[in-house]
């Protein structure tokens, strides 16, 4: 089990991910271009001293993460709002990925097209979406959960 920021540009986001995924030794795929760098405060403040013990892969572009992942055989699901399929109606495999997309603009269709899966968690029908950190939070538990880890 992994988690994949496509692109992420908000750093509290990508610390609190980072600092969720540490606590459970779950890998963390960063797709680049980034909106921040690694050691903007407000990353290192959210990521606080999990960073020592973060498993953190970064990738220089799309491209290069696709390669990587698709030649390790990892299956790839995608959170999205566009999706019908509900997080806890999958079956987890230890070797997914969760993605998540920028904040400000989620994924392009290029990714949507080729994901394995594309999930959603369902929220009020009236609200637009849940925040990133909070999203991993929920389908990595339910992963994690389903995998007995």
């Amino acid at each position: 089990m992994r988690i994949a920021l496509f692109q992420p540009d908000i750093p509290q986001n990508t610390g609190n991910i980072i600092r969720l995924a540490t606590c459970f030794n779950v890998p963390v795929d960063i797709i680049k271009p980034m909106g921040f760098f690694l050691f903007d405060k407000k990353f290192k403040r959210s990521a606080m001293d999990y960073l020592n013990s973060a498993d953190i892969t970064e990738y220089s572009d799309w491209n290069e993460y696709k390669d990587w992942y698709k030649k390790e055989g990892f299956r790839l699901i995608l959170l999205t709002t566009k999706a019908s399929k509900k997080y806890y109606d999958i079956n987890y495999e230890k070797k997914d990925i969760l993605l998540f997309g920028r904040e400000t603009e989620g994924v392009p269709n290029k990714i949507h097209d080729i994901a394995d899966e594309r999930i959603v968690i369902p929220i009020d029908k009236n609200l637009r979406s849940l925040n990133v950190s909070s999203a991993a939070a929920i389908s990595l538990s339910e992963a994690l959960r389903q995998l007995k880890n």
